[in-house]
């Protein structure tokens, strides 16, 4: 664990579930140099103070998120292939960022690693 920093937001419990956000850290963590800082009541995880990942949807009545930096084309495809779990980020979308539903009963895990690697390799440029 060396070579970052490993500082976790306040967040209100009511809306994710704790083994999912403690899941996303674990991944996110698992880059070099990752940091987490609380922006916007939300949790973003960040390379050299740019975000490449950030948790939403931590109040009540929300469906949590985690929003990640897409590479070309990226965005379309996926929400093509599983709308049920893909969706265009509020603010960001528009740049190619992609949301991933997180109160669905199963995400894939394997997958989220791959694209929170993309997006780390794009915001770390």
């Amino acid at each position: 664990m060396v070579g970052f920093k490993k500082r976790t937001a306040i967040v209100d419990g009511s809306a994710i579930a704790p083994e999912r956000l403690s899941r996303l850290r674990e991944i996110c963590f698992s880059f070099p140099d990752c940091e987490e800082k609380e922006a916007w009541g939300d949790p973003t995880w960040r390379i050299k103070n740019k975000i490449f990942a950030v948790q939403k949807g931590n109040h009540k009545g929300a469906r949590p998120s985690v929003w990640l930096k897409g590479g070309p084309g990226a965005q379309a495809m996926l929400i093509d292939a599983n709308p049920a779990s893909f969706f265009v980020p509020p603010y960001v979308g528009s740049k190619g960022w992609i949301g991933l539903y997180l109160d669905t009963p199963e995400i894939n895990w394997s997958e989220f690693e791959y694209l929170a690697g993309v997006s780390y390799a794009l915001v770390r440029k």
